[in-house]
């Protein structure tokens, strides 16, 4: 039998790329604390930890009609940012993947009533959510790496669902999985040319007050294990805009038992602003007893006042 030995929302925003001097450059002379939690992140739980695979929630994979998993057997190339190829340009990726439980996912997606499709094309895209995270946490360890989508029609409900598929298939199968909720909290850039006087990593230039807020209110629930309550106030958060309405969080939250779960989130970074946006790391250990087992899904569940992504605005 399989299980998820833990879980983190990690930020993996363009500015962890950037070269040091860059950074300090747009940090008022000092690091980002993201940089420094993420090889804390790896010396202290990717290097210690007992794991098979790591699945990356991948906020910035926007599918359409169903989520997707990467069923490759191994990925590798050389990557670009489409987005901010100046930061991000020809960076070197090689990784194992694992058909296996990617194919296994596939065989759970109807049960939950939702969609998951399996793919192994080697030309499939990759995305930084992905590569920036494996640029810290997953070179020279040679640990499988999978990414699930974010359906970009989809509700959180839906994302609950996908969530739920994974966690089940990862339960039946002989796995030890690391899950990787790849996003920000609130998610709202300034305009082209206010951005440049909000680069900070100061919490003071985060979008608006309301944001922050609600960002900070999050993340001392997370420190509380309370991941019921921030799947009640779903509606409010999503005022904010979190990235892509928060997908990664809520698929991670499906996998690993929703309201049921209270594993105690530990910070790996400061609380930061990238432009406007709120970034975290947070991992969740492996509560004692372990994660509770995904839910049944309730089919005839009324989410009608959620709206998809599509329609909310991604980002």
């Amino acid at each position: 039998m399989g299980k998820v030995v833990g879980a983190a929302l990690l930020a993996h925003v363009p500015t962890i790329m950037l070269p040091q001097d860059v950074r300090y450059d747009l940090n008022d002379g000092k690091e980002i604390s993201l940089v420094p939690g993420l090889k804390r992140l790896r010396e202290e739980v990717m290097e210690t930890l007992d794991y098979d695979t790591v699945v990356v929630l991948d906020s910035h994979w926007a599918t359409t009609v169903e989520f997707v998993i990467s069923a490759q057997a191994e990925r590798s190339g050389l990557f670009t940012s489409e987005e901010l190829p100046r930061g991000m340009s020809q960076i070197p990726y090689a990784f194992r993947g694992d058909p296996e439980l990617a194919n296994a996912v596939a065989n759970y997606d109807e049960k939950n009533g939702t969609w998951v499709t399996p793919i192994s094309d080697p030309h499939l895209p990759i995305f930084y959510a992905t590569v920036n995270l494996w640029h810290y946490l997953g070179r020279g360890l040679d640990k499988r790496w999978v990414s699930l989508s974010v359906c970009q029609t989809a509700t959180t409900e839906d994302f609950l669902r996908a969530g739920r598929a994974l966690g089940e298939a990862i339960r039946d199968s002989d796995r030890k999985v690391l899950l990787l909720a790849s996003g920000a909290l609130s998610h709202t850039f300034y305009k082209l040319r206010d951005l440049r006087r909000h680069e900070s990593s100061d919490p003071s230039h985060i979008f608006s007050d309301g944001a922050r807020e609600a960002d900070l209110e999050r993340i001392e629930w997370m420190k509380q294990g309370d991941h019921k309550r921030i799947l009640e106030t779903m509606p409010e958060f999503k005022k904010f805009k979190p990235e892509a309405n928060f997908s990664h969080w809520l698929q991670m939250a499906g996998a690993t038992g929703e309201e049921a779960n209270t594993a105690k989130g530990v910070l790996y970074s400061e609380y930061e602003n990238s432009i406007g946006t709120g970034q975290v790391h947070v991992y969740f250990p492996e509560p004692e007893g372990g994660f509770p087992p995904p839910k049944d899904v309730t089919l005839s569940r009324d989410d009608a006042n959620d709206a998809p992504l599509a329609e909310a605005g991604a980002a």
